[in-house]
C-alpha cells in the first residue's frame, strides 16, 4: 500500500540513551578519507558483531565516492540523457544469477559479477550504439575519485578533524558486560590495523557505572552511621539502632533480587533511584523505632501506676 520507490528499513535496536562508548582512530600521517574507509569497512562490521550492540555509528572524515561529471554540450552532441546514464551505472553494478544446468553429471549455476572496482569500470559503460560504434560514459563525463558532500565535521579536543564510531547498545542488555564485550574485541581488531593506528577512547560509560556502585555502597555506609548515631543519641537504644541499620542492606538485596527475577538490568536511572530511596527507608525506621519507642515509655508509665495503685 506504500507509494511506488518507498522502501521501509529497520532501524537500530537501540534508545536514545544506549550510547555507551566513543572512539576515535588515532591515526598519525593518514588522510581522513582513509581513516573513513577503514572504519566503515573494517572497524565497524567488527564490533558490531559483539553480542548485544545495536549499531555503530560511524562519524568524521570523508566517505570516499565516485562522482561523475557530464558535459552537456556532449549530452546533446550524442543525444543523451541524464537518466540514460544513471540507469546504465546502476544496471551495470550488480550482480545477475542465471540458471542452473547439468553436464555429465556435473551442476554449473551460471552468474554475472558486475560490480564496478574503479574509475575506469565506470568509464567504460556504454550508453548507446552510434554506428557499430559504442558510446562510453567517459565520452560525455568526467569520473573521479572524491568526498560526499559533507553537512559537519568531528574535532576531538581542538587538535583537528577526526574519524571514530558509537557504540549504541541494544535495548535492555547490560552496559557494563557489552562495554567490557567491545574493548576485548577491540584489542583483537587493533592487531589487523595499519602500522601506527590504534583505537583512542574518548567516552566510556562504565566510568560512570563503577561511579553509581562506588556511591551506592558509601551512601550505605555512610547512612548505616549517621542512622546509630541518631538513634542511640535521641533514643539511647542500642537494639532500635540494629533494628534500623538491617532494614538498609535487606531492601536493597530484595530490590537487586526482584530486578534479577524480572530481567530487568541495573542502570543509572535505577541506582540512582535506589541511593534516593535509602533515605526513605531509614526515614521511616526512625519514625517507626521512635513511635514504638514513645508507645512502649507510656505503656510502662501506665502500669507503674497502675502497680502503685494496687499496692495502695
Amino acid at each position: 500500500m506504500l507509494p511506488e520507490g518507498v522502501s521501509p528499513q529497520l532501524g537500530p535496536d537501540g534508545t536514545g540513551v544506549g550510547h555507551i562508548l566513543w572512539y576515535t582512530l588515532d591515526a598519525p600521517g593518514m588522510d581522513l578519507g582513509e581513516q573513513r574507509a577503514i572504519q566503515d569497512w573494517y572497524v565497524k562490521f567488527a564490533l558490531q558483531n559483539v553480542a548485544g550492540v545495536s549499531e555503530i555509528a560511524s562519524f568524521g572524515g570523508q566517505t570516499k565516492q565516485y562522482q561523475i561529471t557530464i558535459d552537456p554540450n556532449k549530452l546533446t552532441y550524442y543525444n543523451i540523457t541524464v537518466p540514460q546514464i544513471v540507469q546504465a551505472v546502476r544496471g551495470n553494478n550488480n550482480e545477475a544469477g542465471g540458471r542452473k544446468f547439468e553436464l555429465s553429471d556435473i551442476g554449473y549455476i551460471i552468474k554475472t559479477t558486475g560490480y564496478l572496482e574503479s574509475k575506469e569500470d565506470i568509464g567504460n559503460i556504454p550508453l548507446q550504439t552510434v554506428n557499430s560504434t559504442p558510446i562510453r560514459v567517459a565520452d560525455v563525463a568526467t569520473v573521479q575519485m572524491s568526498g560526499e558532500s559533507r553537512l559537519g565535521i568531528f574535532d576531538l579536543n581542538g587538535e583537528g578533524e577526526a574519524v571514530g564510531g558509537i557504540v549504541v547498545m541494544r535495548y535492555g542488555q547490560n552496559a557494563d558486560e557489552v562495554i567490557n564485550n567491545v574493548k576485548k574485541k577491540m584489542d583483537e581488531v587493533a592487531k589487523g590495523l595499519p602500522k601506527g593506528v590504534k583505537f583512542n577512547i574518548v567516552y566510556d560509560r562504565s566510568g560512570l557505572i563503577q561511579e553509581s556502585i562506588s556511591s551506592i555502597k558509601t551512601t550505605l555506609i555512610e547512612e548505616m552511621i549517621v542512622v546509630s548515631l541518631v538513634v542511640i543519641i535521641f533514643l539511647f537504644h542500642l537494639r532500635s539502632a540494629l533494628s534500623i541499620i538491617i532494614q538498609i542492606p535487606i531492601t536493597i538485596a530484595t530490590t537487586f533480587i526482584l530486578l534479577n527475577f524480572f530481567g530487568i538490568s541495573s542502570n543509572i536511572m535505577s541506582l540512582t533511584g535506589i541511593a534516593l530511596a535509602i533515605g526513605v527507608i531509614v526515614d521511616n525506621g526512625i519514625i517507626m523505632a521512635e513511635n514504638s519507642y514513645r508507645n512502649l515509655a507510656i505503656r510502662y508509665k501506665e502500669l507503674e501506676t497502675q502497680n502503685k495503685k494496687e499496692t495502695i
